[in-house]
């Protein structure tokens, strides 16, 4: 295929994702109501947040069913990325690529649980903890939940990343050497990352630039595996290869 052709069929790609994402979030705004009185079941307002105009009301819904919508479309955006890239491989390259989907699906979920029910509780509770009654507390939607999803939402997005990893090792881009060089950098990168994701304040700065170090070093860890695992194979392929080239040479003689 020509370059041209590539772009077409990527914008193909790219549309579908655009349009199942689209159908998904529709279809949450079915149940935005439940998701929503199940969110805020522990600030024991009675179901209710103020909202200061009525647009806010649709900013929360939105905001809500459009995560609810991610969470879906993942699995089928991975899938057409596997499709895309699925002529260029072999088959044992196909069957290892279409493996990754479901864990890029479950990593996202468990991103969003790890962020919903340890990151994003701490993180709420100390910042009450400092009103100490000086201040009379009144939570809007609209300003509650796009704090809730500063925190959430990109642990989902981040907890992508062992997938990344080996996918990228597999391929030979990465390696567990380069990653440990580039630690400090890496590092540095990471902690304003965790600044630029989180609401301003240092405890949720800390909060979240933590985990994402403890992640980097997780990837590194899975890239050192994965690149051995890699050279084995290799290794046993050129065994192989050495075996059947004696093979014929003694045939011939």
């Amino acid at each position: 295929m020509s370059l041209l052709n590539h772009l077409n069929e990527l914008r193909r790609r790219l549309i579908a994702v655009f349009v199942v994402f689209i159908l998904s979030a529709a279809v949450m705004l079915f149940f935005t109501k439940r998701l929503y009185l199940w969110l805020i079941r522990d600030l024991h307002v009675d179901g209710q947040l103020a909202v200061l105009s009525p647009a806010d009301i649709v900013t929360v819904y939105f905001m809500i069913a459009g995560v609810a919508a991610i969470a879906v479309t993942i699995p089928f955006a991975a899938w057409q990325l596997w499709l895309f890239v699925a002529p260029a491989l072999t088959r044992k390259e196909r069957r290892i690529a279409l493996s990754y989907i479901p864990a890029l699906f479950l990593l996202f979920l468990g991103g969003i649980a790890f962020g919903y029910f340890i990151v994003f509780p701490n993180i709420f509770h100390f910042l009450m903890s400092m009103n100490d009654g000086m201040f009379q507390l009144v939570f809007t939607a609209e300003r509650y939940f796009r704090f809730m999803m500063q925190v959430v939402l990109p642990f989902g997005l981040i907890f992508e990343l062992p997938v990344i990893v080996v996918f990228l090792t597999n391929l030979g881009i990465l390696n567990p050497v380069r990653m440990r060089k580039m630690r400090k950098i890496s590092y540095f990168v990471l902690i304003i990352l965790g600044v630029a994701l989180s609401p301003p304040d240092f405890v949720s700065d800390t909060v979240m630039s933590v985990p994402l170090l403890l992640l980097y070093e997780i990837c590194v860890t899975l890239s050192a595996i994965t690149w051995r695992r890699k050279l084995k194979r290799r290794a046993q392929s050129e065994g192989e290869l050495s075996a059947a080239a004696e093979q014929t040479h003694e045939h011939n003689l």
